[in-house]
């Protein structure tokens, strides 16, 4: 048995890893590099395996950075089965079809302004197309059920967990035999942050050796009901100073999230000079729909408002915006309004031409509730930056800026060692995350063994 580490490896984004086993060779994830890296020579690298030879692909979530290799994996050669839970399965398609898409787009824009002279890996040539995509969504097999075991060859069983993180995210039990050698081995993927209004809890199962993610492994989260309050406040001071407040949300899960929060502040008053909510994002809102398509994933909280006929999404004075024309117009409303559109970190998508009208309007606030990687939109303006360059200009940013922290769908620290603690793993192989965050896991982890992988490092069993 063997196990090697190909992405996520003391850095937060492209998780990739491979085990080998009686003759089998297993992938879980094969994530992107993201950032402001999406086409840079960072995905382009070789995997470190030979993608033809890899058997299965078992998807823990649909996060970008988790599946958005597999289309550059599939054509390089992969022709295995990929299994992922039922609604992972389905995001996974928007996630991947959006990603090609944004791809091209940015293909050609950096073509046409940077030069044939610059065409090639990282600069004019994306990973992968939208037909890349597409077949590689050909690729998806066994839908994987929430503890039910999948048999993927002799020796080698499959069991998928719950791990709270988004809508179909999970932890991944393998449960391996090769000649007289038993193994239990736990991947994490990533888990959830608990006590959260949609999502269960992430589950834990006893296993020899843990591979586990360390996102926030140096932190604990501002509380999650502090942070809701800071939300209603921020869009209210703004309405009473006449202007709106612009939210840049990633598609998946923190959409939905901020949707069922503020379908909460109308209802107990906290939101009075709220009149009109905007969901700008194709993307987004086909993954709301999907959220609504797939209650096996909620708690008992949620599902309870599902059998009251009651929609956690719904918000009143809620338009979603498809159409550019639709998404132009929201430019039009002064006041009164929460307008939340992707991307997250502010590198594309539409929230850069909202950021372009209303961030230099003092009356106005923009509230980041994600994180932000180094050398984005996003991060330069929670730095304090003065001015911010959009579509080619510089804009002030006169705006009131607020970062929200306690709403991220990770485990903190301490939720990341009560998880562990449950496992009683012998060893522990700490991944996705930043190094110094990663460090300090390690000195409050007892009684296993701790290693942290470095890119392409294997070991054996």
């Amino acid at each position: 048995m063997k196990l090697s580490f190909h992405g996520a490896d003391r850095e937060v984004t492209g998780s990739c890893h491979l085990l080998e086993c009686g003759g089998k060779r297993v992938l879980v994830d094969c994530g992107m590099y993201q950032g402001a890296r999406e086409l840079d020579e960072e995905n382009a690298e070789p995997f470190g395996f030979e993608p033809r030879d890899v058997d299965f692909l078992l998807l823990t979530h649909a996060h970008l950075d988790h599946c958005g290799r597999l289309p550059l994996l599939v054509k390089r050669g992969f022709r295995g089965e990929v299994i992922a839970t039922a609604a992972s399965h389905e995001l996974a398609r928007l996630v991947l079809l959006d990603a090609a898409h944004l791809q091209e787009e940015e293909a050609i824009h950096r073509l046409h302004h940077l030069g044939r002279e610059r065409e090639g890996p990282g600069h004019a040539t994306p990973l992968y197309e939208t037909l890349d995509a597409l077949n590689s969504l050909e690729r998806f097999g066994r839908s994987a059920a929430y503890g039910s075991p999948i048999d993927l060859a002799p020796g080698l069983r499959a069991t998928f967990l719950d791990a709270g993180h988004i809508l179909g995210s999970a932890s991944v039990l393998l449960e391996l035999r090769e000649g007289a050698k038993t193994r239990r081995l736990l991947f994490s993927g990533d888990l959830g942050n608990a006590g959260r209004p949609l999502l269960r809890a992430p589950v834990a199962r006893e296993a020899d050796d843990v591979v586990m993610e360390t996102t926030y492994g140096d932190r604990k989260h501002k509380s999650l009901a502090r942070s809701i309050e800071e939300l209603y406040g921020a869009a209210e001071e703004a309405f009473g100073r006449g202007g709106n407040v612009i939210i840049p949300t990633v598609a998946v899960e923190r959409a939905q999230g901020m949707l069922y929060f503020l379908r909460e502040g109308v209802q107990r008053r906290r939101l009075v000079g709220l009149r009109h909510v905007f969901l700008d994002s194709p993307m987004a809102i086909s993954a709301t729909a999907i959220f609504e398509r797939h209650p096996e994933g909620y708690n008992e909280s949620a599902l309870e408002l599902f059998r009251e006929g009651r929609d956690p999404f719904q918000v009143p004075g809620l338009r979603f915006c498809r159409e550019l024309a639709e998404s132009k117009a929201v430019n039009e409303i002064k006041s009164g309004a929460i307008i939340m559109a992707g991307s997250g970190m502010c590198a594309g998508g539409r929230v850069r031409h909202h950021l372009a009208r209303n961030l230099g309007r003092e009356e106005c606030a923009v509230v980041f509730v994600g994180y932000a990687d180094r050398g984005t939109l996003a991060r330069t303006i929670i730095d304090g930056a003065r001015w911010a360059r959009l579509f080619g200009r510089e804009v002030p940013v006169r705006a009131k800026i607020h970062t929200i922290g306690g709403f991220s769908a990770h485990a903190d620290q301490e939720e990341l060692l009560g998880w562990h603690a449950k496992i009683g793993a012998g060893r522990t192989f700490l991944v996705h995350g930043e190094e110094a965050p990663m460090r300090l896991m390690a000195q409050r982890l007892k009684g296993t063994r701790v290693e942290m992988p470095e890119l392409h490092q294997s070991y054996e069993f």
